[in-house]
C-alpha cells in the first residue's frame, strides 16, 4: 500500500501573532473572582453583614406583633358572622310586635292568633336588642366576657354561654371537657358548637322573619311570659341535647350539621306537644346539671 504523505499548512507569521495574543488573554481565578461578577466592596460589606442578637429580637418581636394584631382582626370578623346574619331581625320584629294586639303568624296556610301581652313584648325587644350588639374590642364589658370565656363569636352567643357556665356549670365543664362518653378523634369546638345553636334557634323560633310562621317560634313566644332568660334557658338544653346526640350517632367532625339538624327537629317536638309552659317542663331540660 502506498503510503501518502501528509501535508502540513505553512502558519503564516500573522496567524503566530494572533495565537499569541489570544494566550496572553488572562485566565480568572476561580478562587479570587466572585461568582456573580463583580460587587463593590460597600455592597458586599452590607450584604453579608451578620444580623446582631439585637437584630434577632427585635424582629421576632415584630413578627409576634403581627400575629396578635392578624388574630385580634380575626376574632373580630368571627364575632360579626353571627350578628350579620342576624343583622335584620329588629325591624322584621318591629313591624311584628309594634303592638300587642292583632298579630298572627301562618303555619300551613292557617293562621295562628299571637295574643301577647305587653310584658312578652317588651322582653321580645330586649332579645331583639341582643341580638343587634356585635362584639366590640373596645368595650371593658366585652372584653371582660370575652377574657371569661376564652373564645366568642357574637356578643349574643357569648351571652348564652356564659350564662351556661354560670347557672349550670356541671352540666356546662363535662361539655366543655368532653368528660362523657366515648369521643371522636376529631370532635366539634366547643365555642364554635355554641355559636352554631345560637344561629340555629334564631331560625328554629322564626325570629328574624316579619311574622313568626313556625309551630315552635308561635310556642316560645308563650314562655316569654313567666321566663326573662327563656332563650338562654333554651340554649342550654339545646347544647345538652346536641352532645347526647353526638355521642349516640358515635359522630365525627364532619357530621355536625347532621347532629345539628337533628337537635333542632328533637327541641321543635318537644316545644310543639303540649302543656309547656316554661323550658324546664321540657324532657330534655332534665338532662342538666346545675
Amino acid at each position: 500500500m502506498a503510503s501518502k504523505a501528509i501535508k502540513r499548512r505553512p502558519c503564516s507569521s500573522e496567524t503566530d501573532k494572533k495565537s499569541e495574543k489570544r494566550m496572553e488573554t488572562p485566565v480568572p481565578d476561580p478562587v479570587t473572582e466572585p461568582l456573580l461578577g463583580h460587587v463593590p466592596q460597600e455592597e458586599k460589606t452590607k450584604r453579608y453583614e451578620p444580623a446582631t442578637r439585637l437584630d434577632f429580637w427585635d424582629g421576632t418581636r415584630e413578627e409576634c406583633l403581627c400575629w396578635a394584631h392578624l388574630l385580634s382582626i380575626f376574632i373580630a370578623q368571627s364575632a360579626r358572622k353571627i350578628v350579620n346574619a342576624l343583622s335584620e331581625f329588629g325591624s322584621l320584629v318591629a313591624r311584628l310586635f309594634g303592638c300587642s294586639s292583632a298579630p298572627q303568624s301562618s303555619q300551613n296556610g292557617q293562621t295562628v292568633p299571637l295574643n301577647l301581652s305587653p310584658l312578652q313584648v317588651e322582653r321580645l325587644k330586649l332579645l331583639r336588642q341582643r341580638l343587634d350588639v356585635p362584639y366590640d374590642c373596645s368595650s371593658v364589658k366585652h372584653q371582660d366576657a370575652l377574657k371569661e370565656l376564652w373564645r366568642a363569636g357574637g356578643f349574643m352567643s357569648l351571652e348564652n354561654l356564659i350564662y351556661f357556665a354560670r347557672n349550670f356549670p356541671d352540666s356546662f365543664h363535662r361539655l366543655l371537657h368532653k368528660a362523657e362518653g366515648k369521643r371522636a378523634e376529631w370532635e366539634y369546638p366547643f365555642a364554635a358548637g355554641g355559636v352554631n345553636i345560637s344561629y340555629m334557634l334564631v331560625q328554629m323560633l322564626d325570629l328574624q322573619s316579619g311574622k313568626i310562621s313556625t309551630k315552635a317560634g308561635v310556642h316560645f313566644v308563650q314562655l316569654l311570659e313567666d321566663d326573662e332568660a327563656a332563650f338562654d334557658n333554651l340554649f342550654c338544653v339545646a347544647f345538652q341535647v346536641l352532645d347526647a346526640q353526638w355521642l349516640a350517632r358515635r359522630a365525627s367532625y364532619m357530621e355536625f350539621n347532621e347532629v345539628l339538624k337533628s337537635t333542632r327537629v328533637q327541641l321543635e317536638k318537644e316545644l310543639t306537644m303540649g302543656r309547656i309552659s316554661s323550658v324546664q317542663d321540657l324532657p330534655s331540660f332534665r338532662m342538666l346539671k346545675r
